[in-house]
């Protein structure tokens, strides 16, 4: 594997090459957000693929992407409503527009402080960043508890599949050596999904160095799960002891086991999961069937 190009790499270690620093790729506490929670249950709310446009009202196959993001907010409200963590999972702004996050911003902050993103194919890197007065909600690793949460850049500027690379590999394995002698669980997440799941088009975009993804995660048992946006449908499955979960969009789903682009008429939703002391994991998807969502079905696609 070649090294990464450095318009891959992560902009704080750009910064440190710049600096004539080595780049440090640990869990320094520097860049560790802790999050404290009121019982020993880490419960987590996904909130992914919100595609929100330039304008408030902006459509995606014919649905308001403000609308739908927050009917599923509102559901979260009343289902959960103090979840411990908020993730973005990727593809936040469906086309990387500055008044996009700033709207975004908002929207998290009705559930928790506590919301950290991660950017996907459609996401620009520098204006996320710049809608964040708090960059803590940019940084790589969360820990509460009995659990480390790590949030990994597959995004490749310019295409829709995703890679890691190797420096972002190189980060994941130090990060799970720390969190191992911490003697703490891992749930890892990125934006494009590590394995294929039926769905041809789809699976041309999964992450391209996965093999050596899940070369680092079998040598570490404390993982327990990876999870992930971009396939706009739910996927639950187990690889070696490992949960696998794919989650819903905030707004337009796409249909399972489609060889071509396809949408579907499921509503949108949001992925919870409540992470327990002793590693265990429980999670599920709910979806908002009570409101109506415009979807035009017929579309050939959008990325």
């Amino acid at each position: 594997m070649g090294a990464r190009p450095l318009m891959f790499v992560h902009r704080k270690w750009i910064l440190e090459l710049l600096n004539g620093a080595s780049p440090d790729m640990s869990s320094s506490a520097q860049n560790v957000a802790h999050v404290d929670t009121k019982d020993p249950i880490l419960r987590v709310v996904q909130l992914t693929d919100t595609h929100l446009c330039q304008v408030n009202g902006g459509t995606l196959l014919g649905m308001d992407t403000d609308h739908s993001l927050q009917a599923i907010i509102d559901l979260v409200q009343s289902e959960r409503p103090e979840p411990d963590i908020v993730l973005g999972t990727g593809d936040l702004a469906d086309g990387g527009a500055r008044a996009a996050y700033d709207r975004l911003v908002g929207y998290f902050e009705q559930l928790t402080l506590a919301n950290y993103w991660l950017p996907g194919n459609h996401d620009h890197r520098q204006r996320m960043e710049a809608a964040l007065s708090d960059k803590s909600q940019l940084y790589r690793e969360i820990r509460s508890g009995r659990w480390t949460i790590l949030l990994l850049d597959s995004q490749v500027p310019g295409q829709v599949g995703g890679t890691l690379g190797e420096d972002e590999l190189g980060w994941l394995d130090a990060a799970l050596n720390a969190a191992q002698e911490a003697g703490l669980h891992a749930l890892i997440c990125l934006h494009h999904h590590p394995v294929e799941i039926g769905c041809h088009w789809l699976d041309e975009q999964r992450v391209s160095d996965a093999d050596a993804f899940f070369e680092i995660l079998d040598r570490h048992p404390h993982v327990q799960a990876v999870l992930w946006g971009h396939v706009h449908q739910e996927i639950d499955r187990q690889r070696n002891g490992v949960r696998l979960l794919g989650s819903p969009s905030t707004c337009v789903q796409f249909a399972a086991g489609s060889d071509d682009f396809k949408a579907d008429n499921q509503p949108p939703g949001y992925r919870w999961l409540e992470l327990y002391p002793d590693g265990r994991i429980e999670t599920g998807v709910s979806r908002d069937h009570l409101n109506h969502f415009e979807v035009d079905l017929e579309s050939g696609g959008y990325l």
